[in-house]
């Protein structure tokens, strides 16, 4: 498939909404896959922190 401007790139022919939308719904998919781990693994060292201060304080 060839496009004279990139406009009709954008067009993708007539279906460009949703070529992109899947793209996009695509991107944060994978962005979600990277991210939600990197927040939870922060919750979780910051919880085991929390836990280890309280139990040298209580000894």
């Amino acid at each position: 498939m060839s496009f004279n401007s990139f406009s009709e790139f954008l067009a993708m022919g007539g279906h460009g909404l949703y070529v992109w939308l899947s793209y996009g719904l695509g991107v944060a998919v994978l962005a979600a896959n990277l991210i939600v781990p990197k927040l939870g693994r922060n919750r979780l060292l910051a919880e085991q922190k929390r836990r280890l201060r309280r139990e040298e304080g209580v000894r």
